[in-house]
Formats: structure tokens, C-alpha cells, sequence
């Protein structure tokens, strides 16, 4: 009997059957119709609570759904949606928008934070600077924006931005998805204070999600590969029976393996609510960056000039994979965060901290 998680998984296979990839442009910059179909569904609410206004769910449902877009190429922002901005602004107590309309992140540049003086009441506040690299800029309709808070206090403010009225600068990724900058002058929005801690487990959480994207189209892009090698026909026979194919198979597997390891250990300890969710989503995002320089280049390597044409799907994901792998803090910015973690755990406690990661 299939599960509510299987079953959820099959409707967003069925969904992204009707929705093909396709290379984005500026004219047409996200798949839009994907989305409505989605939403239509409830897909795009998976994992948040229904008294906030999605759809309910554990977290499971909304990372399966997240694997199942990523490894369909699914060019929308469902990743940011429900494993990041969406929760976040649930646990900060801040009104969720409709699942529905697009949600992303803003966690990079330089916005500043102060208390509004509008008369509101607290919990308001204006945002002034500039938002950089946000994903799907101009394409979401609202943003999870964590800004700098006001002298004298630690940790960030996290404040949900109406993003209709404010205009994107053009930016993409290797893929073609926007990763455009905002700039906010004085917008009077709704926030929360958050201390230190919660706001490391915020941006963890970013990490997490491209870990989780990352790992699930290189397990796609493995089966491609291993497929494609068992077709394809060269001297007399197929690749996959040459043993120097069979070898980089086998090295892709390896490192597809252990990235989807690390992965779901991160998410076991997001699920768990765990203090040590900032070193695992590390690990993970150190992991699956890695993997992705040595599967994406095997699987290439035994396609041969076909797979990066543009008619071929594979550009599809390596071109993401490469992208997302830069995104939400490089393998050098997350190794910091774990050497300095074990660093700080002393030598006596140096294994036992490790372990608590993996």
C-alpha cells in the first residue's frame, strides 16, 4: 500500500510529465504553469501548517516534494518556499503568505533593519539597503529578507517583503534561474527579531535545501548516465560493459551515495529540531558541492558532445548542480563552520562532535 509521501511524490512526477525543461531566457524566466499546477494541487503549502494557511504535512512530504522538482529540473521556487522562507516565517510568528504566490529568500547584501515609528505597533519595521543574489528575483511575489538589526543587538531581523512593487536588477545562474538583486528604501514591513542561534539555523536551512536539490539531481543524473551506458553502442558493444566506463559508473555511484548519506542526515536532524542542524546542514553542503565536480564531469564524460547539446536533458541538471553548489555558502565558507565547530569542541571532544554531525 503506497504511503502518503509516495503518493505525493507521484503527483509531482505526474505534474512535471506535462511541464518539460526548458533552457530559461529573459523572456520566459521561470516555468509559471508548473507553479499554477502546484499550487492547484496543494504542493506548493507541503509541510506547512494548515492553521498558517498551507497545506500540513511533515517535513518529509515537503523534502520529497523539493527531490522530485529538483531531479525534474522543475524551474520554480518551491525549494525556498518550503524548506526555508515558509517554516521560518512560521516559527517567527509572522503571517504566512499564501502558499499560492511564489515565496524566496534574501539573505545576502547589506539591509539594515530599524524599529518603524509608523504608530503600527512593535513588530514592525523598515528595511533600507540593497538584497543580492536573492533567487527568483522578479519572479516571487514575496521575500523572506534577514536583515542586520539595530545597534546594539545580536543576531538578525527576519521580515517578509511584498516584493510586487519593488523592481529586480537582471542576474541568473549558470541554470538561467534569476539571482537578482532588490533594492529596499525604507519599506515599512513586518519582522521578528531573531537571536544569533536561530539565525545560524536559518541560513543552515538554505544550505540544507541546495544540499537536498544538489543530491537529488545527481542521483538523476547517475541513473541518466548508467542508462545511456548501457544503450549506447560503440565497437561493437555497449559502453557499459568497457571496464573503464564500469570504473567512472562506479565512482559516480559512490559519490551520489554519500552525498545522499550526508543529506539525510541533515534533514533527520532539521526533523529532530537539533542544536547541531548548522554542522549537518554543513557537512551536507560541503558533501554534495564536491560530488557535483566529479559526477557532473563523469557523466559527461560518457555521454560524450551530446550531453551538452541543448536538445539533451542533462545540461538541465549539471547546469543546477554547478550553480546551486556556489549558492547558500561555498564548500570553503562551510568547512570554515565545521573546522571552527571542532576547533571550539577542544581535543578531547573533537571525535564525539564529529560523530554528532555525521
Amino acid at each position: 500500500m503506497a504511503s502518503d509521501q509516495d503518493l505525493v511524490v507521484e503527483t509531482v512526477r505526474e505534474i512535471l510529465h506535462g511541464h518539460e525543461p526548458f533552457v530559461l531566457t529573459a523572456e520566459r524566466s521561470w516555468d509559471e504553469g508548473l507553479w499554477a499546477a502546484l499550487a492547484d494541487a496543494g504542493l506548493t503549502g507541503v509541510g506547512l501548517p494548515e492553521e498558517a494557511g498551507g497545506s500540513g504535512g511533515e517535513l518529509a512530504d515537503a523534502v520529497a516534494v523539493v527531490r522530485t522538482l529538483a531531479a525534474g529540473a522543475g524551474a520554480v521556487p518551491v525549494a525556498e518556499q518550503l524548506l526555508v522562507a515558509g517554516p521560518a516565517l512560521v516559527a517567527a510568528d509572522l503571517d504566512l503568505p499564501s502558499p499560492d504566490e511564489p515565496l524566496t529568500v534574501a539573505f545576502e547584501g547589506t539591509v539594515a533593519a530599524e524599529p518603524s515609528d509608523d504608530g503600527d505597533g512593535p513588530g514592525r519595521f523598515v528595511l533600507t539597503g540593497t538584497a543580492t543574489d536573492v533567487p527568483w528575483a522578479g519572479v516571487a511575489r514575496h521575500v523572506a529578507v534577514l536583515a542586520t538589526p539595530p545597534a546594539g543587538i545580536e543576531g538578525a531581523v527576519l521580515a517578509v517583503v511584498d516584493a510586487s512593487g519593488l523592481t529586480a536588477s537582471r542576474a541568473v545562474n549558470l541554470a538561467g534561474e534569476p539571482r537578482g538583486s532588490l533594492v529596499l528604501d525604507g519599506v515599512g514591513v513586518p519582522g521578528a527579531l531573531l537571536d544569533p542561534a536561530r539565525a545560524a539555523q536559518l541560513r543552515a536551512r538554505y544550505a540544507l535545501a541546495r544540499a537536498v536539490q544538489i543530491s537529488a539531481a545527481l542521483q538523476q543524473v547517475l541513473a541518466w548516465t548508467v542508462q545511456y551506458a548501457g544503450e549506447r553502442v560503440q565497437f561493437g558493444r555497449p559502453l557499459g560493459k568497457f571496464q573503464a566506463i564500469q570504473m567512472e559508473l562506479a565512482q559516480m555511484a559512490g559519490e551520489v551515495t554519500a552525498t545522499a548519506a550526508l543529506v539525510d542526515a541533515a534533514v533527520q536532524a532539521l526533523g529532530r529540531g537539533e542544536e547541531t542542524l548548522p554542522l549537518a546542514a554543513a557537512a551536507a553542503k560541503v558533501r554534495a558541492g564536491e560530488a557535483v565536480e566529479r559526477v557532473a564531469k563523469l557523466a559527461h564524460q560518457v555521454h560524450g558532445a551530446i550531453g551538452f547539446t541543448q536538445e539533451h536533458r542533462l545540461h538541465h541538471l549539471t547546469r543546477r548542480c554547478w550553480s546551486w553548489r556556489d549558492e547558500a555558502g561555498s564548500e570553503l565558507t562551510w568547512s570554515r563552520t565545521l573546522g571552527a565547530a571542532l576547533v571550539a569542541a577542544g581535543p578531547d571532544d573533537v571525535w564525539p562532535a564529529f560523530t554528532a554531525v555525521v
